[in-house]
């Protein structure tokens, strides 16, 4: 599947689905979110209640133009008074509301957007190596920022306009009728037209917005493909090259955003244009109502008010509607995270200690894919006693790394079994399992904070004094007291201010401070010389005895003390046995080892 597939609407799954599982994560924001919703309640019905009440005064103020009425000045300031003490609490109470609302509804879209992007890095957290492939790091990335940035602007305007708006379209529509039932029926006409403009418009901008974002995924992906490889991209003077591919992923992602955006942007004028149709209907017609003496001047006030916000509500829903429309494809790609299902997963009861560091592979057969055409391990049978050291060798390709991931159960095998201490590695807690099997991976990764924390992801309580000891079998120690602060020196993030040699050996200390029953190197010392290679192998092989390790290499010289040796090719096990064994009976090793130790034609 590639990571475009992925963002293609899943069948079967509805909004509903997708809005029941996110809201999962407003958890303890529920009562500010139930409040806001509240106290826009309140502010809409204040809001609404204030022309009825300004219609009141109208209409009281109209009838003093009767000859018949005998004015009282005392009584009128009083009923002005009044009317005026009136709408000045009711606007009070309504800004009042508002504020709260605001607050509280920032509050609450704020806390959610923080429990979904916790939820999210969790379930990313839980995925295996096949999960990761499947969406890809850049594609996750944008999942868990942009894409978390759109969805809670989208449940800000949800419990505030989005609540707001049908509201003041409701009682607006209630008080029109009630002020002036013979003209309010000119909104029974608009609504619905405008309703079915608006559904038009995102049925358009849903799809648009939906190729948006996997423009998104692309350009992530060409940053930081860029910004990873720098140091070539300067060398090998492909700052052009890489200039114009960002360039076509932006502008192809502007495209479409104009796209959508231009798309969208026409519900404003189409609401304006019918804002102002109803008013001058409501005024031509409202002046002949007004000389039939059907209804009073303030009536006709008010039902412009009331008009006024009818159609206000329907444009503050339209931005609600845009904002959806260009969150849909948001709320979808992060469901799509939040239901997959990792593919490495604890049993039932799982077991919660190793015995030992002997490992099994029975008839082992992996393919990366269900659907792959070949297999990326064939039929591998292997034994290995506890603190045993292994090397495997092999041309780039034959397997070496998917075998050993296969150990720590970074992916699980498609036919036969692991054993390790005697136990299939699918029947351990993953934590467990891991926690002793220790791995250098092929590509080191340190983080940004000092050596000393970098090199406690090994152990968390490792004493100082283990930290040193640790470092002095990597060969690391030599180089990290050069520094100023020694083992409180800073690694940037990367560690992009150590060279590839320094890198690898504080991964090797860090892997030695977790004391693991099993130790692999997967080519952890392509970086250093064969000399401090070599003092390596010395003191992993004293301070770690009855550690089973292995050893993936390049170089002949880094497992030819080894108890076995692997010779891989095409993802089989073609030859196996020591050095000298090896060096007679398997032409693949021989040949290795011959292009490795001459120089011209001459043998060293």
């Amino acid at each position: 599947m590639t990571k475009n597939a992925v963002s293609k609407k899943k069948k079967g799954v509805g909004y509903w689905q997708i809005a029941k599982l996110l809201s999962k994560s407003v958890r303890e924001y529920k009562t500010s979110s139930i409040l806001s919703i509240v106290f826009i309640a309140l502010e809409t019905l204040f809001e609404c209640l204030i022309p009825y009440v300004m219609s009141l005064l109208i209409t009281d103020l109209t009838k003093l133009d009767n000859p018949d009425v005998v004015i009282n000045e005392r009584q009128l300031l009083i009923k002005v008074l009044t009317y005026g003490g009136i709408l000045l609490a009711m606007a009070v109470c309504s800004f009042a509301c508002g504020m709260i609302s605001g607050k509280i509804s920032a509050k609450a879209s704020v806390g959610f957007a923080t429990n979904l992007r916790k939820d999210l890095f969790y379930k990313v957290s839980s995925f295996s190596f096949h999960n990761i492939d499947k969406f890809s790091v850049s594609s996750l990335v944008t999942r868990q920022t942009t894409d978390i940035t759109y969805i809670q602007m989208c449940y800000m305007m949800l419990i505030r306009i989005a609540m707001r708006s049908p509201l003041m379209l409701l009682f607006s529509v209630i008080m029109a009728s009630v002020m002036a039932p013979s003209m309010a029926w000119i909104y029974a006409i608009l609504i619905p037209i405008l309703a079915v403009c608006f559904l038009f418009l995102i049925v358009k901008a849903v799809p648009i917005f939906n190729r948006v974002f996997d423009r998104y995924d692309e350009l992530n992906e060409s940053v930081e493909e860029n910004v990873r490889g720098i140091r070539v991209v300067k060398t090998y003077t492909r700052e052009g090259f890489e200039k114009k591919k960002f360039f076509k992923a932006s502008d192809d992602m502007q495209t479409q955003f104009i796209k959508g955006e231009r798309l969208l942007a026409l519900s404003n004028p189409v609401l304006v244009f019918f804002m102002y149709v109803s008013m001058l209907f409501i005024i031509w017609y409202g002046t002949y109502m007004v000389l039939q003496g059907s209804v009073q001047i303030g009536q006709i006030s008010a039902l412009i008010t009331y008009g006024a916000q009818i159609l206000s509500s329907l444009m503050m829903l339209s931005m609600v509607f845009v904002m959806i429309s260009m969150s849909t494809a948001c709320l979808r790609r992060v469901y799509e995270v939040l239901v997959e299902k990792p593919t490495i997963a604890n049993p039932e009861h799982p077991l919660m200690e190793v015995e030992d560091g002997s490992i099994v592979f029975d008839h082992v057969f992996f393919k990366y894919k269900k659907d792959a055409e070949r297999f990326a391990l064939s039929d591998v049978n292997l034994t290995i006693r506890p603190g045993e050291t292994i090397g495997i060798i092999g041309g780039t390709g034959s397997s070496k790394s998917t075998l050993v991931n296969l150990i720590s159960r970074f992916y699980d095998v498609s036919e036969g079994q692991v054993l390790v201490g005697g136990r299939d590695v699918r029947e351990y807690d993953i934590h467990t399992l891991r926690e002793n099997v220790s791995m250098v991976l092929q590509k080191n990764v340190l983080f940004s904070g000092t050596i000393k924390d970098n090199l406690r992801w090994g152990n968390i309580d490792a004493t100082d004094e283990e930290i040193k000891e640790a470092c002095h079998i990597a060969q690391a120690d030599s180089f990290i007291e050069s520094f100023p602060k020694k083992y409180d020196s800073e690694i940037l993030q990367g560690g992009s201010n150590v060279s590839g040699g320094q890198k690898q050996r504080l991964c090797i200390a860090r892997a030695i401070l977790k004391k693991p029953k099993i130790l692999i190197m997967d080519d952890s010392t392509s970086a250093v010389d064969t000399k401090t290679d070599a003092y390596i192998r010395e003191g992993l092989k004293n301070a770690l005895p009855g550690t089973t390790k292995i050893i993936i290499a390049q170089r002949v010289s880094s497992v030819e003390d080894a108890d076995k040796i692997l010779v891989m090719d095409d993802g089989k096990i073609v030859d196996m046995g020591t050095h000298g064994t090896l060096l007679r009976t398997s032409p693949i090793y021989k040949e290795i080892y011959d292009m490795q130790n001459r120089v011209g034609g001459d043998q060293r």
